[in-house]
């Protein structure tokens, strides 16, 4: 991969990309603008995106006019990550000098303040005086029809008129200078500034603005959105509320132009990434060059795979976490191409946090999470590709005809070599994440091709698939977006009074059934609009005293009342939707009609046993931090009436006694009967205060607090208990696994954990009855007899043969397979594997030349094989024997040749297993000595 020199310009002063950061920001906070910390790349309280991907995610809904905030004008840098939707460049990661999964975004903002005119002349401002950028290499693209913007750039700015370039036609499917978040919401007409990178890089007359993704000459630096329309499901365009300014310029792309370098991955953002992978692999210059699109892949990627874990987002196999999972194994891939078969992800992953948390300090604080959880995924993944190697080699086997040679490529084999299916190289792909490049590889190696138009079907028809259904389901979210959004222009945001009492009057705002909003609904008489009695229906009032679901707390549950106090409505659960709206769900028991009066009331019992569980999961937090470890953080919650779930990162169970002692923390501070204070805080001042907070929250200026006096601190708009011994009491019920390097507590409080004491005391006087005990005190004692009984019992069944034959016997019924060969064969109930292994020792010493097979006839069938000496000197296998056995068993197993064992899934194969050693045992001594 070459690159193409740039002539330096000596106008332009080069600058680090921490200075850019810093200098940025300060000059737009010169002029009014607030700065607002970089949001998580989990977008909070957005279903319709998987990631942030732009500076304007967590500023939709101020954008839309649905969140107000103290401020009109804005700034930021913020971390974005473009792997899925709309704006994906993956597969084009470390091909081009400019594409990244992660970067950042340099932004500006105005909230019905500036528009047009004055974004253009800050950001040429910025460019040409604060960064010296010269304006002879400067151009400017303009909407079609914008002539307000083309106005300032060639009567105000100055910029020549070939300069100033026009595209776009929105209407008719054409959107160049037009941007739209997504699918749905905010969108409008953009300004996008280009820098001249030298003349001397044209390809043809063609080399124009906007075409810099086709020639090198152009390069797109800042895009200056004018956010004047909200774009609906059926791509119609309203206005939004106000006219509003949303610009955003890759920082990447502007230390390449400040730093005169070929592309981004040249920059002191990538350099020391590359240094550090270079002394690992120690590489040269020129073998850097050689190898650069590994280099750029494997740099790109551990910058996303850092701040996605930072964000708190773990390796699965679905939604987020399959997308890090995709991106560390595409990382550990071109590690192996560059022939590092040793882990060092961890190594590339200390250098972003070196690099990057003076501008992001989380990812100073979650270091020791971050590097944790990349070395056991990027261990896993070494254990994947070497069970792929396994599978790929047995369906290499029979295709196979010469000698495997190593280093042999696809290109060095003869045109009839045999191919692998297609099919088989994607099952590879798709069951053992086993990369098509490396499966090419070594079937060139055996001599065999990959029947690689196979793959690339097999694979853009799961591709479908799997876009399909999250374009759906992202649609069916938008939809319902962008239809309570509608509805919130019309109705006002709901007022939420929850917090001060679960009684109100309220005003009947909507009714909606089956997504279509009416005057009126009822569930009986003989009104024209009727449904069926209990009928599922959804209701917004002007107020509310039910709590939304939100921050791991489930909605509240009651009723809504008629004038006479007849119930209306029995609210299953409550939701916030977009627009501010709160949703009651439930079914209809009367008649409701927009504009009557309700009474609205909240199921006391269910929200004080959520209330006290809340509050117990806050302490249950800080205790588990307090024991484990400070990383263990919460990861996520569910907050409900019966129990509470706590998920937390952590790569081993908890002990016995760490769960002693946190249980035991949590019931001192109940006892302690300490006050839960509820205070609101600016968000930098509750930060600074040492609240915790949440990368999956979103959070405004304000924030509310609670604070349990002494003790926990954390940012919550969840519902609590007033005081700690309001709780009652608190029991962990379960704690285990849930994914790779993740963990999930559950337990009880108040009357839930009063029934699981009374149950378990129950349960115990049962079973002390049922066993012939004195008592539950007595159970210990008598289970010890029992089980001494039990030992002693199986101990005169073996000795007596009653169920399995003894050595001897064994022994005695060797089968004369071949020529001095001999085979002890035989499946039974084993008490154990070490049992088995044990009578396999046994019948060797009496049998002295052999090979005993012996099988744990079991659910899971298992399978031990030994071989003489004298016989193994014979080419005689174990290993061989077990592969050849654990085929109709469904199973897996091998071993040295004198020793070897196997394990299934199909006890009904056990016959056909022995019977295959039999086979492959006369094969060897009969016919291929």
């Amino acid at each position: 991969m070459s690159q193409r020199a740039l002539v330096p310009d000596p106008r332009i002063r080069s600058l680090p990309a921490a200075e850019i950061r810093r200098r940025f920001v300060d000059f737009f906070v010169a002029r009014g603008h607030t700065y607002v910390p970089s949001s998580s790349l989990v977008p909070a309280g957005d279903p319709t995106l998987l990631f942030t991907n732009s500076g304007m995610v967590q500023f939709k809904d101020v954008l839309t006019g649905a969140e107000r905030r103290p401020y009109r004008r804005a700034a930021n840098y913020q971390r974005c990550l473009r792997v899925a939707g709309k704006h994906n460049d993956f597969e084009e990661v470390g091909r081009t000098p400019r594409h990244h999964t992660f970067f950042e975004m340099l932004g500006n903002w105005s909230f019905g303040d500036y528009f047009k005119r004055e974004a253009i002349h800050l950001a040429w401002e910025l460019l040409t005086e604060d960064f010296g950028l010269p304006p002879d290499r400067l151009a400017a693209t303009t909407y079609t029809t914008d002539e307000v913007a083309y106005r300032v750039w060639r009567d105000e700015i100055g910029l020549p008129e070939d300069r100033i370039a026009r595209w776009g036609n929105f209407e008719a499917g054409d959107e160049k200078n037009w941007w739209r978040m997504a699918d749905t919401g905010p969108s409008g007409p953009c300004s996008e500034i280009h820098f001249d990178r030298g003349a001397e890089l044209s390809e043809g007359p063609h080399c124009i603005p906007d075409h810099s993704e086709t020639c090198p000459r152009w390069l797109e630096i800042w895009n200056l959105v004018f956010m004047e329309y909200e774009l609906l499901p059926d791509r119609s365009l309203r206005p939004l509320p106000f006219q509003s300014v949303d610009t955003g310029m890759g920082l990447e792309r502007l230390a390449s132009v400040l730093q005169q370098v070929p592309s981004n991955y040249d920059t002191d953002l990538f350099a020391p990434l590359h240094e550090a992978l270079r002394e690992l692999l120690g590489h040269d210059p020129e073998a850097f060059e050689q190898e650069r699109f590994s280099y750029q892949v494997i740099a790109d990627h551990s910058r996303a795979i850092t701040f996605l874990v930072a964000d708190g987002v773990l390796p699965s196999n679905e939604g987020r976490g399959y997308v890090l999972r995709r991106i560390l194994r595409r990382a550990v891939r071109h590690g192996r191409l560059l022939g590092r078969r040793e882990p060092f992800l961890a190594r590339t992953a200390s250098v972003v946090i070196d690099r990057m948390a003076d501008a992001y300090p989380h990812l100073a604080t979650e270091r020791e999470r971050i590097l944790a959880v990349i070395v056991r995924e990027e261990a896993q993944f070494a254990r994947t590709l070497d069970a792929g190697t396994e599978q790929l080699e047995a369906a290499l086997a029979p295709l196979a005809g010469s000698a495997r040679v190593v280093g042999r490529r696809p290109d060095d084999l003869p045109a009839d070599a045999p191919v692998l299916p297609g099919e088989v190289a994607f099952r590879l792909h798709d069951t053992y994440g086993f990369p098509i490049d490396l499966t090419i590889e070594l079937a060139a190696e055996a001599g065999v091709r990959v029947d690689r138009v196979g793959f690339e079907a097999a694979l853009a028809e799961q591709r479908e698939r799997s876009r399909a259904g999250t374009k759906a389901a992202l649609g069916r979210a938008a939809e319902l977006a962008g239809r309570y959004e509608a509805l919130a222009r019309r109705t006002g945001e709901t007022t939420f009074l929850g917090y001060e009492t679960l009684e109100t009057e309220a005003r009947v705002l909507a009714v909606v059934r089956d997504g279509v909003a009416y005057d009126e609904l009822t569930a009986v008489g003989e009104v024209e609009l009727r449904v069926p009695p209990g009928a599922e229906a959804e209701v917004v009032l002007d107020r509310t005293p039910f709590y939304p679901e939100g921050g791991g707390q489930v909605g509240d549950r009651g009723v809504l009342r008629g004038p006479d106090g007849e119930v209306l409505f029995e609210v299953a659960d409550t939701q916030r939707m977009a627009g501010g709206l709160i949703v009651h769900r439930g079914t209809l028991r009367g008649r409701l009609r927009v504009g009557e009066v309700v009474r609205a009331a909240v199921d006391p019992v269910h929200r004080g046993r959520t209330m006290r569980n809340h509050t117990a999961t806050h302490l249950l937090h800080r205790a588990l931090r307090n024991v484990v470890g400070e990383t263990a953080r919460q990861a996520g919650s569910l907050v409900g009436p019966d129990y509470l779930r706590f998920d937390f990162p952590l790569d081993r169970p908890l002990t016995d006694e760490e769960r002693r002692r946190i249980a035991a923390e949590v019931r001192r501070i109940i006892r302690d009967d300490r006050p839960v204070v509820v205070e609101y805080l600016p968000f930098e001042e509750a930060i600074a205060a040492g609240a915790d907070a949440f990368f999956d929250e979103k959070y405004g200026a304000t924030v509310r607090t609670v604070r349990v006096e002494g003790y926990s601190f954390e940012l919550c708009g969840g519902t609590h208990c007033r005081r700690t011994g309001e709780i009652g009491t608190f029991l962990i019920v379960g704690e285990r696994s849930i994914g790779s390097g993740m963990r999930r507590i559950e337990a009880v409080t108040g009357e839930g954990a009063d029934a699981l004491v009374e149950g378990r005391f129950e349960l115990l006087e049962a079973l002390a009855e049922r066993l012939g005990a004195n008592g539950p005190d007595a159970l210990d004692e008598r289970v010890d007899a029992l089980l001494a009984e039990l030992r002693e019992a199986k101990r005169r069944l073996r000795s007596g043969g009653g169920l399995l034959p003894r050595p001897a016997e064994l022994a005695a019924r060797a089968e004369e397979i071949g020529p001095g060969v001999r085979l002890v064969a035989y499946a039974g109930p084993f008490e154990s594997i070490d049992v088995l292994k044990a009578t396999a020792k046994d019948v060797r010493g009496l049998l002295g030349s052999g090979v005993i097979a012996l099988a744990l006839d079991a659910e899971e069938p298992q399978l031990f094989v030994t071989v003489s000496d004298d016989l193994v000197g014979r080419g005689i296998s174990a290993g061989e024997l077990v592969r050849a056995a654990v085929t109709p068993l469904e199973g897996r197993g091998g071993g040295r040749p004198e020793m070897a064992q196997g394990k299934g899934t199909r006890r009904e194969g056990l016959a056909e297993a022995l019977a295959a050693i039999r086979r492959a045992l006369r094969e060897r001594t009969n016919g291929r000595e």
